[in-house]
């Protein structure tokens, strides 16, 4: 009777072993990959695109169809299981079942109160590939460096412009004059004298076409509600220099950093040369074509990274003020008169 009881125990207890590996997912392989890549690369570089980029957190929320994956977070909530330590990833690794859409890309309090990046696989978001996708996910870490700022989020609320949003939705849904005539068309002046300032070669030039750009921005502000241009010079600052830290990124890796093997190996493997490319030409395209009523929001992105571009020729210190004169991109030219 004894011995029976101990084979049954022992049965039960090896059942319950191979049985519970089965009840946990795991993350696919090329997720694994890209991950880790995204995190070396932040590592190795990121410093150099932004002071003390590293003290910021990294924490992440991988969407997949079936499950969402938490990495790199120092508080998961109680809807988290536990999955175990990933030593590709260097992180203990915890899933719950899906809440958010297979393509979402945004950096937000999504967990614990915690800044995180929530990014779907790359296939199930526009960026379809590997290497566009791991620079996405140092656009939205750059987005983290924003949010761990001393006040961050008071200084963004002293805006006004929530209007009792407390969900942070108006910062997409702000009702910004998007179809407005005049407001189209002098966004449409303001990003062709962007064009020509970029274009410029000789200092001489440069300097003249940058003041004619300065000009019509002037030109925006005085058109513009104040609440209007708040919104305005929030976006350009907070999601225009995020477009703009992509293409640096991008950039400094194709000339300063080397792909791991395993990333390396994958089928969707690109240079990152070709993605700083393929940005740059995307951000001239965008401007050369811009059409306010179409693009609405997403204009913000490449008028933001072209002022970016301009500051780094007219003041290459300005980014040592990013985080002091916040939310108003144009005090960095300001500085370099």
């Amino acid at each position: 009777m004894i011995r029976t009881r101990l084979v049954i125990t022992v049965l039960m207890l090896l059942t319950a072993h191979s049985v519970w590996p089965q009840d946990k997912p795991s993350l696919s392989e090329v997720d694994r990959i890209r991950l880790a890549e995204a995190f070396r690369l932040a590592e190795s570089l990121g410093n150099r695109v932004w002071k003390d980029w590293d003290k910021a957190p990294f924490a992440v929320l991988l969407v997949t169809p079936e499950y969402e994956f938490l990495i790199r977070h120092p508080r998961p909530s109680k809807d988290f299981t536990p999955i175990g330590y990933d030593s590709m990833l260097k992180s203990d690794v915890y899933f719950r079942k899906r809440k958010f859409p297979t393509d979402r890309l945004a950096t937000f309090p999504a967990v614990g109160g915690v800044s995180t990046i929530v990014i779907g696989r790359a296939e199930n978001t526009d960026k379809k590939t590997s290497t566009p996708w791991v620079i996405t996910m140092l656009h939205e870490h750059f987005h983290q460096l924003q949010d761990s700022q001393l006040n961050s989020y008071a200084e963004t609320e002293a805006l006004n412009l929530s209007h009792g949003d407390q969900t942070g939705m108006w910062m997409l849904n702000y009702a910004f004059p998007y179809d407005s005539a005049e407001v189209k068309q002098q966004f449409s002046v303001l990003s062709r004298l962007l064009v020509e300032a970029l274009q410029a070669k000789k200092k001489s030039a440069f300097s003249t076409r940058l003041a004619a750009y300065l000009e019509a921005r002037r030109q925006v502000q005085k058109m513009l509600s104040p609440d209007d241009y708040k919104y305005f010079s929030f976006q350009l600052w907070k999601e225009g220099l995020a477009r703009y830290t992509e293409y640096r990124v991008a950039k400094l890796a194709a000339h300063k950093y080397k792909p791991s093997k395993q990333f390396r190996a994958l089928k969707d493997f690109a240079s990152f040369g070709t993605v700083a490319d393929q940005i740059l030409s995307t951000i001239m395209k965008v401007l050369s074509t811009l059409r306010l009523e179409d693009s609405k929001r997403v204009a913000f992105y490449p008028l933001g990274a072209g002022e970016g571009f301009l500051l780094d020729r007219a003041n290459p210190k300005w980014q040592s003020r990013y985080f002091v004169d916040k939310f108003y991109v144009e005090k960095y030219f300001d500085a370099a008169k």
